[in-house]
């Protein structure tokens, strides 16, 4: 009977679908920018999370890839989105003491109090002094306004 037919073609676009994927994040992490920028623009949601609920800003924020980063945020990149460990792409920024990445992040408004633990937590925690002042600046900015 027909309805009992397994539908090969639809196991071949998971098996596509997941390869594309794990491209976009390693395109990520590599910072290349074109690429993810490039399919961003042609539908792919900027937005896409990993299995870790890594979003590719995340991933480009935390491999030190301003341009990619940069790009991301253009067209939309959720900025204080969490992965399944509470970080933010902040929170990474903060880790990997990258304050370009961080001034891109903040620029896009990013939430130094966001997160478990938060940018401004991960800052305190790894004396990164200059760090802790810019993000306790942007939410006081952020509290006037």
């Amino acid at each position: 009977m027909a309805d009992n037919v397994i539908d090969d073609q639809a196991t071949t676009l998971d098996a596509e679908l997941m390869d594309l994927a794990s491209r976009l994040f390693d395109a990520a992490r590599d910072g290349n920018a074109a690429m993810l920028a490039a399919y961003v623009d042609a539908g792919v949601p900027v937005n896409l999370t990993n299995a870790g609920g890594d979003t590719m800003v995340m991933l480009a924020a935390y491999y030190g890839n301003e341009s990619a980063v940069a790009a991301l945020i253009a067209r939309g990149a959720d900025v204080d989105r969490h992965n399944k460990r509470g970080q933010t792409p902040l929170a990474g920024a903060v880790f990997k003491n990258d304050s370009a990445i961080v001034e891109l992040l903040l620029s896009a408004d990013a939430d130094p109090l966001a997160g478990s633990p938060s940018a401004l937590e991960t800052a305190r925690y790894f004396e990164r002094e200059g760090l802790a002042r810019q993000l306790v600046e942007h939410v006081e900015r952020r509290n006037v306004t």
